[in-house]
């Protein structure tokens, strides 16, 4: 009870806990880059489509077997175009489909790798689904482009710590940042996660369902480039501790969707 002379300035006030999905600088700018680029449509459609073919991801681009074809772009866009491609999207459903899987994980990410190593784990990740989708389509004419694989290389780094105590999927997190910073589980020990291999089982069967059916989100019925996700979404679960800051966690880590903290492993 509050005593007669007892302000109520002076009762003990809890901090004010941030939002987990208040977005951080360098996702805030990603996306702007994103929406920015997107103004191409504005472009006459001849030059919109010049666009397209000198930074999409072509993988004719690349073979010389076949019948001679001359794309926009020389040399340089075969290098360019393995990250470039990510810039590009369809339509703003295409645009507003990443973002949304952006939100939870590339948010977690940017905050925990800081806006150096987050531009170029999206860069990377962006260039391993390019090789992916290279590997299985090496004849094809047919641009590439979105950032799919770059946010689907954020979904897998994602879940190397948010089944953490702690973390932004867990019932005990803490504000944005302390949530983002949790000692990650070493990827052998993430990988007998009964939780990971369900996300993992979930993530794949979605890709496989959408690119074996032909089924496309947000793409005016284009068709999903699912191999590049799973390039992405590898090199992002086997490349997160090279780009990952914060001491790894310990084997025997408290894990983090049980309110108690207690191992499910």
């Amino acid at each position: 009870m509050q005593s007669p002379s007892q302000s109520p300035l002076d009762l003990p006030q809890d901090p004010p806990r941030e939002p987990i999905l208040t977005l951080p600088g360098a996702l805030t700018a990603y996306v702007a880059l994103i929406a920015v680029i997107h103004l191409r449509v504005l472009l006459p459609p001849e030059l919109e489509s010049w666009t397209i073919d000198v930074f999409g991801f072509i993988p004719k681009r690349y073979d010389s077997t076949l019948l001679d074809i001359t794309f926009p772009g020389g040399a340089g866009a075969k290098v360019w175009t393995f990250v470039s491609y990510s810039l590009l999207h369809a339509n703003l459903s295409h645009i507003g489909f990443n973002v949304l899987w952006l939100l939870p994980f590339g948010s977690a990410l940017a905050r925990r790798f800081g806006a150096v190593r987050f531009f170029v784990f999206m860069a990377v990740t962006a260039a391993a689904g390019a090789l992916a989708h290279l590997l299985t389509h090496e004849h094809a004419i047919a641009p590439m482009i979105g950032a799919s694989a770059s946010v689907s290389g954020t979904m897998a780094a994602a879940i190397r710590f948010a089944f953490v105590k702690g973390s932004f999927l867990s019932f005990n997190r803490g504000d944005a940042d302390e949530a983002a910073k949790v000692p990650a589980l070493p990827l052998m020990q993430a990988l007998r996660d009964s939780r990971v291999l369900g996300f993992l089982g979930v993530w794949f069967g979605v890709n496989i369902i959408f690119g074996v059916g032909s089924i496309a989100i947000g793409l005016d019925g284009g068709s999903v480039a699912w191999q590049a996700h799973i390039g992405g979404f590898l090199a992002g679960l086997m490349l997160f501790s090279l780009f990952d800051p914060v001491p790894r966690a310990q084997a025997d880590a408290a894990d983090a969707s049980s309110p108690d903290g207690t191992a499910s492993d």
